[in-house]
């Protein structure tokens, strides 16, 4: 059970939380499908009830004022407490009801979660799974407000009430057409790409900015044909031959079993490996069903790691 589902949280908090979050009353819109007037009126209507302005405009985003923060911590405190009543409800069920929220990354949505959804709903058919696909650091955020059980991400900085019960290390490397002529190396170094088009992700992602700093280490210069902050995007281009893409396993898995991708590690002194992290909770949060797929999500991580022989 989900309190939203169950319409326990009113649509002009809901809302509140949404723009709060985002910081932005078009992307709000955009997540709740309706259009941005509709937010603005509930808003809107909302400060004039109350009296005070819970929102005030910096830099191009919507920033909470003294009022609205004081609104959005009830507010998550309401939702907790509404959540654990959920929770406590399902497991009156055993392990046959009830609803799962996970937050993760593009990546992650394009192998390893449906595989886990597969493993897990053999053995818990009747439970839900709420997916949401978003930035790393909007994972982190929507896991530490309440907003989702579990969050799959990749190098943050894991914040304070958040548990991290799961991660394996990863190494970058060159994905690529399996007839490119570096695609048959065990590994690559930075120099290797000298002179070749690289397809970049942009500064949206934890993946961009980890890149850029990485080869700012190596004082090595990329030749960037595209960015883009799209996974998808950039795997597409890579299997047209249109340029190299820098990017961990993650997400190719399935293009590099059948041969449409091919991938090369990267070994450099100068390059760290990348963290993806299973997130959780507080475990006294945790519903039987949420640590249940929490485990299952840990287990292909384990997997993930075996296959790689990378160090957890």
């Amino acid at each position: 059970m989900d309190p939203y589902r169950l319409g326990l949280v009113a649509i002009r908090i809901h809302y509140f939380q949404l723009v709060a979050r985002l910081g932005s009353m078009r992307q709000a819109a955009q997540m709740l499908n309706v259009a941005p007037s509709s937010v603005s009126r509930i808003i809107k209507q909302l400060e004039e009830e109350l009296g005070l302005p819970l929102f005030e405009r910096v830099r191009q985003r919507l920033k909470l004022t003294s009022a609205g923060e004081l609104m959005l911590y009830h507010a998550r405190q309401s939702f907790s407490e509404l959540d654990r009543a959920c929770n406590e409800i399902n497991e009156l069920h055993g392990l046959h009801r009830g609803t799962v929220s996970v937050a993760i990354i593009e990546s992650v949505s394009r192998g390893l979660m449906p595989e886990a959804l597969e493993a897990f709903w053999r053995s818990h058919p009747g439970i839900a799974v709420d997916v949401r696909v978003m930035s790393s650091q909007q994972v982190a955020n929507a896991v530490a407000e309440g907003e989702c059980d579990l969050g799959l991400v990749f190098d943050i900085r894991v914040p304070r009430n958040v548990r991290r019960i799961g991660m394996v290390s990863l190494p970058l490397g060159v994905v690529t057409r399996p007839n490119h002529r570096l695609a048959g190396k065990a590994d690559l170094r930075m120099s290797d790409l000298a002179g070749e088009r690289v397809i970049l992700s942009d500064a949206s992602l934890t993946l961009g900015a980890w890149v850029e700093e990485a080869f700012g280490r190596t004082f090595a210069e990329l030749n960037q044909r595209a960015r883009t902050n799209s996974i998808a995007l950039m795997t597409d281009l890579a299997k047209r031959d249109l340029g190299l893409v820098l990017q961990t396993r993650v997400g190719i898995e399935q293009d590099i079993a059948e041969s449409t991708l091919g991938f090369v590690p990267l070994r450099d002194p100068k390059l760290s490996l990348r963290k993806l992290m299973l997130l959780s909770r507080t475990e006294k949060e945790m519903s039987p069903a949420s640590s249940a797929l929490g485990r299952v999500l840990g287990g292909h991580l384990d997997r993930l790691r075996d296959a790689t022989g990378e160090a957890g």
